[in-house]
């Protein structure tokens, strides 16, 4: 998988051997930036940071969006933490946003029944719930249910925990 993993945008004049080098190794420490920011100033101070932090994320997808698909794990990994600031920050569209962006490469990427899509999903119906949209929300938790049980066997106590939501909803 890993020339899914690593895809490039199909352009008219593809890009060179070499812009795509170049573009790992951009990715590469803009991902490592972006952690070292993340450790440091959280300590610092946590919403204009988290705005730094997002602006981090998007001036990269951007730039890597340039030659890289959105199912390039560089993209997803840049992804993921936009999705997170979103998350800390409490911006729930923008969470949503980014979730479902993730999701479906997340889905090829990884086996039927990885607890990392799982993950996602769980995320997903949340974040639809909070949005108060149920019909979606429930959809992608049952999707998060069903991989669980595989990888934790029905009777483990956080599915319960996940049933019982559905019901309160």
């Amino acid at each position: 998988q890993d020339k899914e993993k690593l895809e490039i945008r199909k352009l008219n004049d593809p890009p060179s051997a070499e812009t795509v080098r170049d573009m790992i190794k951009y990715a590469r420490n803009v991902i490592e930036e972006f952690r070292r920011a993340k450790h440091y100033k959280y300590i610092l101070c946590l919403t204009p940071l988290a705005c730094e932090l997002l602006e981090i994320c998007e001036l990269s997808l951007d730039k890597m969006g340039a030659v890289f698909e959105d199912s390039n794990v560089y993209m997803l990994h840049m992804m993921y933490q936009a999705m997170g600031v979103c998350l800390y920050v409490q911006d729930w569209e923008g969470a949503l946003r980014y979730g479902q962006k993730i999701i479906r490469p997340y889905s090829k990427h990884y086996p039927s029944y990885s607890l990392n899509v799982a993950s996602m999903w769980l995320k997903l119906g949340r974040l639809y719930m909070a949005l108060e949209n149920r019909t979606a929300g429930v959809k992608a938790l049952k999707r998060a249910i069903a991989i669980m049980e595989v990888a934790h066997g029905k009777d483990h106590p956080y599915i319960s925990e996940i049933k019982k939501e559905l019901e309160d909803h």
